[in-house]
């Protein structure tokens, strides 16, 4: 039986690098297009691939013709209705070509749109372009099983696929030198003094010069028993096993569930929670996300209850706040876990908890926090937790951001206001 192995490097995607080409031709069609599928999707489907049209305008290729210039007689044969010279009258109007726009025609003809699929990953690349994390900072595992292997110098000792030549050949050369340098120079010297005395040709020195000529083949003999290449000289490559770092990241989702918060709004709120949860998941090899509801008492719960639970009361945000500063102390500390927050409400507080909630954040949250986000979700006028959180967007500029947003059309533009790259971030 016949074995074919097909050792062409990129042999099963043989055309990757066209397709690279491609997307990178068509980088805005694409780009306009993943972030209307941010609107249209259900959170369950965010994370697959999508079918990406382009019209047929935006890929036609520029060519060179020959222009109509000079005058040109031309009756084309069949005409049974025109002689030359006639005037043709101008179609009247809506007539003409049915195939300029894509759609069908009355004539059957038309030219259809190129349509294409993109993957997991490369939706999820046009998804968060040009974004990043604020303080992205990379803290390693404790007791970590993961491990990579490091090139750690040489050795002495080791497998023959793993010697290194050039070391070892730079090894017998400078055991060489060191053994025959002196004897090399030695008989540089007798052959010097032998050429002397050829030239000269006199009987007397025919007794010195037999004496060199000894010495000269004992030297010989001396470098010719030095070994090219000794065990002594081989050399290997030195490879070790150290522990990988692995990033992690918590994910923390506080969302008030107060009897104001309608279905819809804790759709939108979903909605930004999933591309943030998306977005950590691109830049962190391990996420834990943690839940947390609140009205007038917060609890830690699950994802199910996080977004479909009907419980409602009124509403205290700083126990929410509060509880996650206790999670972060209990669980989560700040010297090994990377932290994000993001919070989604509709405005509503009791007044006399914002100082509250002021305290909790500046104490507990946000000199452990990697970055804090907060979103308000609706049409009404800011309330006092909005004006709370600007105070606080100004002091820590580098670490807590607000935004409002109306629906769910309006999540994706304001995460990429959120996240967008600056020149001095990551």
């Amino acid at each position: 039986m016949a074995y074919v192995v097909d050792r062409r490097l990129n042999s099963k995607n043989k055309s990757l690098v066209n397709r690279q080409r491609f997307l990178k031709r068509y980088h805005e069609q694409i780009r306009e297009a993943v972030s209307d599928a941010v609107s249209r999707r259900n959170i369950t489907d965010m994370q697959r691939g999508d079918s990406i049209t382009i019209p047929k305008r935006d890929i036609s290729e520029p060519v060179f013709r020959h222009g109509q210039g000079g005058q040109r007689d031309i009756v084309h044969p069949g005409n049974k209705e025109f002689v030359q010279g006639d005037r043709i009258q101008r179609p009247p109007s809506g007539g003409g070509g049915g195939s300029g726009s894509g759609d069908a025609s009355d004539s059957g003809e038309g030219v259809d749109d190129f349509v294409f699929q993109i993957s997991q990953s490369e939706f999820l690349e046009y998804l968060f372009e040009d974004l990043a994390l604020p303080n992205m900072v990379k803290r390693q595992l404790v007791g970590s099983d993961s491990f990579e292997t490091q090139r750690a110098g040489f050795s002495e000792v080791g497998s023959p696929n793993q010697i290194n030549i050039v070391r070892t050949m730079r090894s017998a050369q400078a055991r060489r030198i060191a053994l025959s340098g002196k004897a090399r120079r030695r008989r540089r010297e007798v052959l010097a003094e032998l050429s002397e005395l050829e030239e000269q040709e006199e009987p007397k020195t025919e007794e010195e010069r037999l004496a060199l000529e000894e010495e000269l083949s004992r030297l010989n003999f001396r470098l010719n028993t030095v070994p090219f290449l000794d065990d002594f000289d081989l050399k290997y490559n030195l490879h070790i096993r150290v522990p990988k770092p692995s990033p992690k990241a918590v994910m923390f989702c506080v969302m008030d569930v107060s009897g104001s918060m309608t279905q819809d709004i804790k759709e939108t709120a979903k909605r930004f929670f999933f591309l943030l949860y998306l977005f950590l998941q691109k830049n962190y090899e391990k996420i834990e996300v943690v839940f947390i509801r609140h009205h007038t008492q917060a609890q830690e719960v699950d994802e199910e209850t996080f977004f479909y639970s009907r419980e409602t009361g009124g509403t205290v945000v700083s126990s929410a706040l509060n509880l996650m500063s206790d999670i972060i102390n209990e669980r989560y500390s700040p010297n090994e876990w990377n932290i994000y927050g993001a919070q989604a409400s509709d405005g509503d507080n009791w007044q006399e908890d914002n100082q509250r909630c002021h305290k909790a954040l500046v104490d507990g949250i946000l000199p452990n926090v990697q970055y804090f986000t907060y979103i308000e979700i609706g049409d009404r006028d800011p309330q006092g937790l909005w004006h709370l959180y600007q105070h606080l967007e100004s002091d820590y500029a580098d670490r807590f951001a607000i935004q409002r947003v109306r629906d769910n059309a309006e999540i994706y533009p304001v995460f990429r206001e959120l996240f967008k790259k600056t020149m001095t971030g990551d």
